[in-house]
């Protein structure tokens, strides 16, 4: 391999690691670390990289031209974001060459599984649950709003296979936490409904944009954390207007 395939080598790592962790909820502050740590490692030591929440741009020596790549679609995944650092840190220690860290980054949805649905639906019903009785207090209404937390997450997850649009699956999801609420009241399973949407709203509200938005605006990237703050604020105004309407149709 020579030096101007190996400089292309270590671009396509560091941006297809990056795209990685952007896509799957890092902050910026963590990718740009870990695609300078790349290059220098590889020996690129004149490697700029300019990294925003919608694509990366970057080179590997001044008379190489750059590349770009684009961020299409963002969601949560932390465990591949773990993975990421993992493999840099083994690259870093010289466990791994460069052409296998790439070929690991191109099989990572293949070796980073998904979390199965089962403990997925648990873990909202936990979430739900449990956060009902730290933040009301309200003992008797627990298994009634893990059941709605779990049934809005299931809707979630069933509507998220068929758009693209994650505002409008929170959108959706939000209305028939709404309507489960307040049936469930009706039918004198439950107390309140307030708490059980407020219970039920808890496994999607917003929580990883908002924190990755104050962290990157107190770092000084005043590109992705407004970005990734009004991300969060659609999230959150879809979250509202869904259960608005839900009380509006049947309150």
């Amino acid at each position: 391999m020579n030096e101007r395939q190996r400089s292309k080598l270590v671009v396509e790592t560091c941006l297809l690691a990056g795209k990685i962790m952007i896509e799957n909820g890092s902050e910026m502050v963590r990718v740009t670390d870990t695609i300078d740590r790349i290059s220098k490692n590889a020996g690129a030591t004149e490697a700029r990289a300019y990294v925003t929440l919608t694509g990366i741009i970057m080179s590997a020596t001044p008379d190489m031209g750059s590349q770009v790549t684009a961020i299409d679609k963002r969601t949560f995944d932390l465990e591949k974001v773990s993975t990421v650092n993992d493999y840099s840190r083994q690259f870093a220690d010289k466990k791994i060459s460069l052409g296998e860290f790439y070929r690991r980054l191109k099989l990572m949805d293949k070796n980073v599984k998904p979390f199965p649905f089962w403990l997925q639906m648990i873990g909202a019903f936990m979430v739900s649950a449990t956060l009902e009785v730290v933040f009301r207090s309200n003992y008797t209404d627990f298994w009634a709003a893990g059941f709605v937390g779990m049934m809005g997450w299931c809707i979630y997850c069933l509507t998220d296979h068929y758009t693209d649009i994650r505002f409008l699956n929170e959108f959706i999801a939000a209305i028939c936490i709404g309507f489960m609420s307040i049936l469930i009241i009706r039918a004198g399973i439950a107390k309140s409904a307030d708490d059980l949407i407020i219970g039920g709203l808890m496994p999607l509200v917003p929580g990883v944009p908002i924190t990755n938005a104050v962290r990157d605006t107190l770092s000084g990237n005043l590109v992705s954390g407004p970005s990734r703050g009004i991300e969060a604020i659609m999230s959150a105004c879809a979250l509202g207007f869904g259960v608005a309407m839900a009380i509006k149709i049947l309150g």
